[in-house]
């Protein structure tokens, strides 16, 4: 037989969303702390980047529009640290009113976490701060494969084996000697033309 008890019955609700509360509370917390992280995360490595580039052998013009971008920057993670709280709020007003009985869907949970991520990403994206850091990122990645590959054709030369360099040389060679090939051919022609006439 089932427990009709109404004392037990409202014991094991208020058991019941007390879990749910606890483990919607931990998600949002542990969902805060992710993105403060990654934007700390990024804005080190920003940061970094434009000190870098700051003192260099920039002079004051440089030195004011990096500070500009900077700003900005700054500003886009503000108005990202917003759409996150925002959300926070939202999450908080779907668990109480879960926990007054309305019947709240987990998945509404998400789609809020959701649309918030795409939002606070959208707004730190979009700023130059962000251009900036991303053509900085590029860049060095850039430079640290160029030296890689340098690396290794000089690995290859030392060993013997043929460079890059050593087989678009010789694809250049073939080409030019094609060329030429195309030539000879066209002048023979007119020669052998011009005999049988």
């Amino acid at each position: 037989m089932s427990d009709t008890n109404p004392e037990t019955a409202s014991e094991n609700v208020t058991e019941m969303m007390e879990g749910m509360n606890d483990a919607i509370s931990r998600s949002i917390e542990q969902n805060v702390q992710a993105q403060m992280a990654f934007i700390e995360s990024w804005s080190d490595a920003f940061d970094g980047a434009m000190t870098e580039e700051a003192t260099g052998d920039g002079d004051e013009d440089e030195m004011a529009e990096t500070e500009s971008i900077t700003a900005e920057g700054m500003e886009g993670y503000g108005r990202a640290y917003e759409v996150w709280m925002d959300a926070a709020e939202r999450m908080a007003e779907r668990v109480g009113d879960a926990a007054q009985g309305e019947d709240v869907s987990i998945t509404e949970f998400r789609d809020i976490w959701l649309q918030s991520a795409n939002e606070a990403f959208s707004e730190v994206m979009s700023t130059t701060a962000f251009a900036a850091g991303t053509g900085q990122t590029v860049s060095q990645a850039m430079e640290l494969q160029q030296q890689a590959d340098d690396v290794a054709q000089d690995t290859l030369e030392r060993m013997g084996f043929a460079t890059r360099e050593d087989v678009d040389e010789v694809g250049a060679r073939l080409v030019e000697l094609e060329r030429r090939q195309h030539e000879v051919s066209a002048k023979l022609d007119r020669v052998l033309d011009a005999m049988e006439d």
